[in-house]
C-alpha cells in the first residue's frame, strides 16, 4: 500500500477541505453543537461518479472515539456497498447487499461479508475524515487517483458469534450475512499475533480443494459447491491529505484531500452455486 504523502500543495482544492478552513463559511458540522454529544459520529454526503460513468449518493461516517470510518453507497443495480475501517483493530469489513432474483428462487436480498486486514496508510485517519466539509453538495466527485485493483482469494470463514473478539463493529455490519463472512488466512496468522482468540475462525475447504472445484459460472447444477466470484468498487473516498506551505509557517499543515478509486475483487467457497448465481454469464 502507499504510504500517505505530503503533496506540496500551493493551495487546497476548494471542493474539500479541513473543518477548520470551512468554520467561518458553514458553521458547525453535523453531529456537533446544541444537543449532540461531543462523540457524536460525523457525517458527510458525497455524490460520486461510479466507474461505468453513472451518479451515486455516497455516505461518509467518521467516529475519531472509536477511530472507525465507514463508507456506504448504492450502485444503480440496487445493491448496497458499505466499507468499514476500524483503526484499533486493523480491520476493514466489505458488505454488499445484494438484491435477489425472485423468479430463480432466490431471498429478497444475499449479504455477503468480506474481512481483511487494514493498514492504516490506506485512507485518511478518523479524525482528519469527521473533519471534512465540502462547500459545493451538489457537485459530483470523481477520483482524482485510480489505484490498482485487488484480488483476494477468501479462504477461512468468519464465526459471526464470534465476531466482536476480531472487531466490535462485525457484528453489526455483518448481521445479515451470518453463514458468509470469509477472510484470507494471511490476515488471520496477523489477528493472532495480535492476540485475537482462533475461536473467530473456522476453515473452509482446503485450498487444494478449491483449487480442484470449478469457478460457478461454469457450474449447470445449482446445488453444486463451487468458487463464487464477487467485484466491488469504492468509487470515491479520501485515501490521503493534502498539505500546504505557508510563509507564516514554518512546518507543512494539512489543508485538504486526496481521493481515490479502488476496485476489489474476491474468490470464495459456496456450497451450492445457488447462492452465487450474480457469477452465472
Amino acid at each position: 500500500m502507499r504510504p500517505p504523502g505530503r503533496c506540496g500543495v500551493p493551495r487546497a482544492s476548494p471542493a474539500l477541505l479541513l473543518l477548520p478552513l470551512l468554520v467561518p463559511l458553514l458553521g458547525a458540522p453535523r453531529g456537533v453543537g446544541a444537543g449532540a454529544g461531543a462523540s457524536s459520529p460525523s457525517e458527510l454526503r458525497v455524490r460520486v461518479r461510479l466507474p461505468d460513468g453513472q451518479v451515486t449518493e455516497e455516505s461518509l461516517q467518521a467516529d475519531s472515539d472509536a477511530d472507525s470510518i465507514s463508507l456506504e453507497l448504492r450502485k444503480p443495480d440496487g445493491t448496497l456497498i458499505s466499507f468499514t475501517a476500524d483503526f484499533k483493530k486493523d480491520v476493514k469489513i466489505f458488505r454488499a447487499l445484494i438484491l435477489g432474483e425472485l423468479e430463480k428462487g432466490q431471498s429478497q436480498f444475499q449479504a455477503l461479508c468480506f474481512v481483511t486486514r487494514l493498514h492504516h496508510n490506506e485512507i485518511i485517519p478518523s479524525e482528519a475524515m469527521a473533519k471534512l466539509r465540502q462547500k459545493n453538495p451538489r457537485a459530483v466527485r470523481q477520483a482524482e487517483e485510480v489505484r490498482g485493483p485487488e484480488r483476494m482469494h477468501m479462504d477461512i470463514a468468519v464465526n459471526f458469534s464470534q465476531g466482536a473478539l476480531l472487531s466490535p463493529h462485525l457484528r453489526n455490519v455483518c448481521a445479515e450475512a451470518v453463514d458468509a463472512i470469509y477472510t484470507r488466512q494471511e490476515d488471520v496468522r496477523f489477528w493472532l499475533e495480535q492476540g485475537v482468540d482462533g475461536s473467530v475462525f473456522e476453515a473452509l475447504p482446503k485450498a487444494w480443494e478449491q483449487v480442484l472445484l470449478p469457478r460457478c459460472g461454469q457450474v449447470g447444477d445449482r446445488g453444486r459447491p463451487c468458487v463464487c466470484h464477487y467485484g466491488l468498487s469504492l468509487a470515491w473516498y479520501p485515501c490521503m491529505l493534502k498539505y500546504c506551505h505557508s510563509r507564516d509557517r514554518p512546518a507543512p499543515y494539512k489543508c485538504g484531500i486526496r481521493s481515490c478509486q479502488k476496485s476489489y475483487s474476491f474468490d470464495f467457497y459456496v456450497p451450492q452455486k445457488q447462492l452465487c448465481l450474480w457469477d452465472e454469464d
